[in-house]
C-alpha cells in the first residue's frame, strides 16, 4: 500500500513538473513551442532583424516586451501563425491587440495603439518617442511584432 502510494505520488509529481514552472507565459514540455522548428514562426520572425528594427515574438498572450526607446516614425507589422491550421482564416477569431505604453501593461494618455485586428498580419505607419513597452493584450496565437523605422524596407 505504501508503495503504490509513493509511485502514486512520484507521477503526479513527474506529470506536473512537465506540464508547468518556468518563466510564466512559456511553455515547458519538452518539445513544444519554444523548441519548434524555425518554419513554424511567423515569417516577419524569421527575417533577420536591421538596425535599428525591434522585433519581438511569443506565443500566448497578454505579453509585454521592452522596454525599447523609440525616435520617431516607423511601420510597424504584425504577423500571427496557426502551426496547427496553415491556412486558418483568423477574420473570425479574436483580434490581435497590441499598444505601445510607457509602463508595461499599463494604459496611459501616451498609449499608441498599434493593432487590433481579427486578421493574419497588419500593417500600420505610427509615431514615437522615448521609452515604450510593446504590450500585446489580446491574441491567441504565436505572434510576430516588427517595428522598421520609416525609410527602410
Amino acid at each position: 500500500m505504501v508503495l503504490r502510494t509513493l509511485i502514486a505520488l512520484l507521477a503526479t509529481a513527474s506529470l506536473a513538473a512537465a506540464c508547468g514552472g518556468g518563466e510564466p507565459g512559456r511553455n515547458t514540455v519538452p518539445g513544444a513551442a519554444q523548441d519548434a522548428p524555425r518554419a513554424a514562426r511567423p515569417a516577419l520572425a524569421r527575417a533577420p532583424k536591421r538596425p535599428g528594427e525591434i522585433l519581438v515574438q511569443g506565443d500566448v498572450s497578454p505579453g509585454s516586451h521592452g522596454p525599447f526607446t523609440l525616435r520617431g516614425r516607423y511601420t510597424a507589422r504584425f504577423e500571427q501563425i496557426a502551426p496547427e491550421d496553415p491556412n486558418l482564416d483568423f477574420s473570425g477569431q479574436t483580434a490581435f491587440v497590441a499598444v505601445l505604453d510607457r509602463q508595461a501593461q499599463v494604459e496611459g494618455r501616451d498609449t499608441v495603439r498599434l493593432f487590433r485586428a481579427a486578421a493574419r498580419t497588419g500593417r500600420r505607419e505610427i509615431t514615437a518617442r522615448g521609452r515604450f513597452f510593446i504590450d500585446v493584450n489580446f491574441g491567441d496565437f504565436p505572434y510576430a511584432i516588427r517595428l522598421t523605422p520609416a525609410g527602410r524596407r
